[in-house]
């Protein structure tokens, strides 16, 4: 069993300056050391600890959201997300965002929406992945506090509408990685045999693999270099 980080969970911040003075902490910090400072054990691998470098910031900053569909820090409205990169200082992978609602209600509009909840603030956390470097080695960049501008909530606006009404309408084999320019729709299972609900073009409910929305790594590439600016 890879350990488990929620065992030492620390106050959330009372301000936001707490929350990023907090952050700026991590920086230049390695994995271990902070996992030190909770008193929790490095999982040597990720493959059987998936998520567990997440939770980890999660408990260091406080975050108090837990897995309720809001924000990690909903006084603030900031999302938590860790990204990792490699030597160059890039996103090696996409960004999971939320799980896609396959059962849409009716009337969901962006504005509603759970992906724009998560994507209006998002604390970002660089850090360094790669097969060369221990998990315990692995070392955390500086933090970047992000929104989206008017042009790039314009278009995750509308990959979400687009994406969204291929779902209303039950064609649910349309769905593809390929689509969408900033945000993409992609599988979120275990396996093949962890099937959720979704509905058809007749409106019946049917059994489908769940599936979860990400951030496309050019997007992340560029929210990094802007921010650098």
């Amino acid at each position: 069993m890879p350990p488990d980080p929620d065992k030492r969970r620390v106050r959330p911040p009372a301000t936001e300056r707490e929350l990023m003075d907090r952050a700026e902490t991590l920086a230049g910090r390695t994995l271990q050391q902070v996992a030190a400072m909770l008193d929790l054990p490095v999982p040597r691998r990720m493959v059987h600890a998936k998520g567990w470098i997440g939770t980890l910031m999660e408990n260091y900053l406080g975050a108090g959201a837990g897995s309720l569909p809001q924000p990690d820090f909903p006084a603030f409205g900031i999302e938590l997300k860790t990204l990792p990169v490699g030597k160059d200082g890039l996103p090696r992978e996409s960004t999971y965002i939320c799980t896609v609602p396959l059962v849409p209600a009716a009337g969901t509009r962006w504005e509603d929406s759970l992906v724009k909840r998560k994507l209006s603030r998002v604390l970002w956390i660089p850090v360094e992945a790669g097969a060369d470097i221990t998990v315990a080695e692995r070392r955390i960049g500086s933090p970047v506090l992000w929104s989206p501008d008017h042009s790039q909530e314009q278009v995750l606006r509308q990959d979400w509408e687009e994406l969204m009404e291929i779902i209303t309408l039950g064609d649910l084999d349309r769905l593809s990685a390929r689509l969408g320019k900033y945000l993409q729709i992609r599988p979120k299972a275990r396996d093949a045999s962890a099937l959720g609900t979704g509905t058809d073009a007749d409106g019946q409910l049917v059994k489908t693999l769940p599936r979860g929305f990400y951030l496309r790594t050019s997007f992340t590439r560029q929210i990094l270099s802007d921010c650098k600016k």
